[in-house]
């Protein structure tokens, strides 16, 4: 019982039991009188809190670090730990996700123009080198004249590197009406954001995937990744490649060549 509201509660329990003052009441806690008839002189902040809450309803993922840029963005100019309380109070903090990943949001409306750079999509795709590690292709698509604008590989792409490519890329080609892409990390990560309002560029999320180019190559299914992948490590045996099998793996296929096990299992 230290914080003030804990106090103050206390207080008007034992009045209301046992029929006391209010100094006696203080004096049996050891609270101060002037904690117990303190009023708060702070506003209702009843327009922020509408609009935090419309913002994080058209942000579901968003937590208040993003919800306080967006703030921001409009003109709101607060402190970030009262957007804090603020998010905390009115109980707008993001559940974990259970299960599989849901849509969350919608698809973005064709552009009215049938012009180049009214509408961008950007998305990653994935794939798997023969030595195991994953490398990322960052695509950006003109969605009028199906062009590719732009394909960045790397082993890690963050959101500071998609403003950076972003910028290059507007530099070449103009700035665009529109852009798109899902609810990724790095493409909503406080660089991202910041950037879009520096840059006055309306960010549209939306919940699936845009189909990009490079899809089938990069995303074939895993029957066909796991038979080229095994193709290559048959031709390409080497040390490293070995050791990936396991040190199980191993002894297990010495035992069998040596008769000691049969393939149910060890002999006993």
């Amino acid at each position: 019982m230290v914080t003030p509201a804990a106090k103050r509660e206390a207080v008007a329990h034992l009045q209301a039991l046992l029929d006391v003052s209010e100094r006696r009441a203080c004096r049996v806690i050891a609270a101060d009188r002037s904690v117990i008839r303190y009023e708060s002189r702070r506003g209702n902040d009843v327009g922020l809190r509408e609009k935090l809450r419309d913002l994080a309803h058209q942000r579901r993922r968003f937590g208040y670090r993003r919800l306080h840029i967006l703030l921001r963005r409009d003109g709101i100019t607060i402190n970030r730990k009262k957007t804090q309380r603020l998010y905390r109070e009115e109980g707008l903090t993001v559940r974990r996700r259970k299960g599989r990943k849901r849509a969350v949001g919608c698809r973005a409306p064709a552009p009215v123009l049938a012009l180049p750079n009214q509408r961008w999509s950007l998305d990653f795709v994935h794939d798997q080198m023969a030595t195991g590690r994953r490398f990322w292709v960052l695509n950006v698509v003109d969605d009028v004249t199906r062009e590719c604008l732009a394909a960045v590989p790397d082993t890690s792409i963050s959101g500071k590197r998609v403003v950076r490519e972003l910028t290059d890329l507007i530099a070449r080609r103009g700035k665009p009406g529109m852009i798109v892409s899902d609810n990724g990390t790095e493409l909503t990560s406080n660089a991202v954001l910041e950037w879009c309002g520096a840059a006055r560029i309306e960010w549209h999320y939306t919940g699936q995937a845009h189909p990009e180019c490079f899809r089938r190559e990069l995303q074939r299914p895993d029957a066909g990744r796991i038979a080229q992948r095994d193709a290559v490590h048959q031709s390409c045996p080497c040390p490293r490649e070995n050791r990936r099998l396991g040190r199980g793996l191993q002894h297990r296929a010495a035992a069998l060549r040596a008769g000691i096990c049969h393939p149910g299992g060890l002999r006993r």
